[in-house]
């Protein structure tokens, strides 16, 4: 098939039309024309009152060799078919999965497809279970460190906007087959070509679940409840089992090791038993609330409330006057703001979304870059796990300035950029819940990012008119934007001073957001059955995913 680009039709078009823009591109009669497919769509909304969709066609012509003789510009679509490395029937070793975020998923059902009967390994409950447990913080200001909007089947992602899309670069089309995938266990076809897809909270949910049955059924065995607290290695650093909480050891050779950003304690095993770790970037803030009309009317004009187009959504950025850079962080258009902690005694936001998009408020992490440098120094200088601390200590000063309860910290933008506590609230209602407590966010946040925040939104109210609405609000604090800490791999998927350990995703600090993180899942699980078969790897594992904030929601 040939793949055209650029074709730009109007907003409201008519069905027929792309085969009339495929027709006129490629000048042939229509009985040429042997299928068109949609490879993408997006659209360009640079003049609000000009919209167009911008699509990517492949095309099934009778004389593809002499349509690309008339038109030298025209290139084959991508091959973008996955195919396994291997293939066993009957494995020596049964590798072991930790973790059940989108990395893990992907890691265990490409195992298993390739025969190897994983074994996964969750600290959580099933997705379910779980979403019961997140609601009861958010109802009831009732925390179980173990089931949250962090751990459990489906990972951090599951609360989160459902974003399946990522700038990684991805030559052999891995984001694709992870697409297929969400797909095949009940995510709407169309996440296949929209050039932003997003499927929502509780799709996510049936995704994870539709999945769960297919490694189930290809021989992969889920034990939840089963948080890993050591490994166990001989003399010369090769993994031989790992020790759950409960004492009992789960024997075995690899492990890919998908614990997501916020597993602090594993971590600290980790470090303790000498496995390779540095200290990262990541970012910190707040997330920020305006009416979601406010944001249509500002990015699509009169075409505000078209069904085509959704709700919208922005990105900015900001470099400030300090070396800082500040930037919008998992916008999730017509969401909610939810309680992400996962530890007691501290306060931690997100934003949420259903596929819908229908709430009333746009939200979005406004957050700023930070590095190892910025990080409290611990047992001596250089403690990768400084990040962890640096986290920890915010969120539990949002925990006291809410009153210690759950609620968070919230503050009218006005009021923000005013340097004075709020005393209320206006127009803009916080979604956050259990609920919000009215107070400075400067107490909450690093001076350095209070000054390059400021100066940000101030900025940001010039490219978004209304932006910097003073009742806009903001919820605090932002702080697990992605992963503290790098757990260092070689070019075969390894830890780079542990045989048998395969770090990877968004806690291992190799991705930043559901596709990215799925991604390094395959990867990882193809990097196994190399260490456990000699098949070649496809590519080296030493690329590095992440950003210091990710695309998470």
């Amino acid at each position: 098939m040939l793949r055209l680009t650029e074709v730009r039709l109007p907003l409201d078009h008519q069905p027929e039309a792309l085969q009339q823009a495929v027709l006129e591109r490629l000048d042939v009669p229509p009985a040429d024309i042997l299928d068109i497919r949609i490879a993408r769509r997006g659209y360009d909304a640079r003049r609000r009152s000009a919209i167009v969709l911008v699509y990517s066609l492949d095309v099934a012509v009778r004389d593809e060799a002499a349509a690309r003789m008339r038109h030298p510009g025209l290139r084959l679509a991508p091959d973008t078919a996955y195919r396994f490395p291997t293939h066993v029937t009957d494995p020596r070793v049964r590798p072991v999965v930790i973790g059940t975020g989108p990395c893990g998923l992907l890691a265990a059902l490409t195992l298993a497809e390739m025969g190897f009967r994983p074994i996964i390994l969750e600290r959580g409950k099933l997705v379910r279970e779980r979403t019961r447990d997140t609601w009861a913080l958010w109802r009831r200001r009732v925390l179980n460190t173990e089931s949250n909007v962090q751990f459990g089947e489906g990972g951090a992602g599951t609360f989160s906007d459902g974003k399946l899309y990522s700038g990684i670069k991805d030559n052999r089309h891995l984001g694709r087959r992870v697409l297929e995938v969400f797909v095949a266990a009940g995510a709407p076809e169309e996440i296949l070509w929209v050039s932003k897809p997003h499927i929502g909270t509780f799709r996510l949910v049936t995704v994870v679940e539709g999945i769960r049955a297919r490694i189930e059924a290809l021989g992969g065995e889920y034990r939840f409840g089963s948080r890993v607290d050591d490994i166990v290695l001989d003399h010369d650093r090769r993994l031989r089992a790992v020790v759950l909480a409960d004492g009992s050891e789960v024997a075995t050779d690899a492990a890919v090791l998908a614990i997501g950003h916020s597993a602090r304690d594993s971590f600290t095993m980790l470090h303790q038993r000498g496995v390779a770790i540095e200290a990262k970037p990541f970012s910190i803030g707040v997330r920020i609330e305006h009416p979601q009309s406010l944001i249509d009317k500002a990015r699509f004009g009169r075409a505000a409330g078209n069904r085509t187009l959704g709700a919208a959504d922005y990105k900015l950025v900001h470099h400030a006057g300090n070396g800082r850079s500040v930037y919008s962080f998992c916008m999730c258009p017509g969401g909610r703001v939810v309680a992400a902690t996962s530890e007691e005694g501290c306060v931690v936001t997100n934003g949420m979304s259903q596929y819908s998009r229908a709430e009333f408020n746009a939200n979005a992490g406004i957050v700023v870059g930070v590095t190892p440098a910025d990080f409290p120094v611990m047992d001596h200088p250089g403690n990768p796990l400084g990040g962890v601390a640096f986290q920890r200590m915010w969120e539990r000063r949002a925990f006291a300035a809410g009153g210690g309860t759950y609620d968070a910290p919230a503050q009218r933008l006005g009021d923000f950029l005013a340097a004075r506590a709020s005393t209320g609230l206006g127009s803009v209602v916080p979604s956050y819940r259990p609920g919000v407590r009215p107070a400075d966010l400067a107490a909450c946040l690093p001076d350095f990012a209070v000054a390059a925040m400021r100066q940000a939104l101030a900025a940001f109210g010039r490219n978004i008119p209304g932006f910097a609405m003073d009742d806009a609000v903001m919820t605090g604090v932002e702080t697990r934007t992605s992963s503290p800490i790098r757990i260092r791999r070689g070019a075969d998927g390894q830890s780079v001073n542990t045989i048998g350990l395969f770090p990877a995703g968004e806690g291992a600090g190799y991705a930043g957001g559901i596709l990215s993180a799925g991604v390094d899942g395959i990867r990882a699980a193809e990097a196994v059955a190399a260490a456990l078969t000699g098949t070649p790897l496809p590519e080296p594992m030493t690329r590095t995913e992440a950003t210091p904030g990710g695309v998470y929601g």
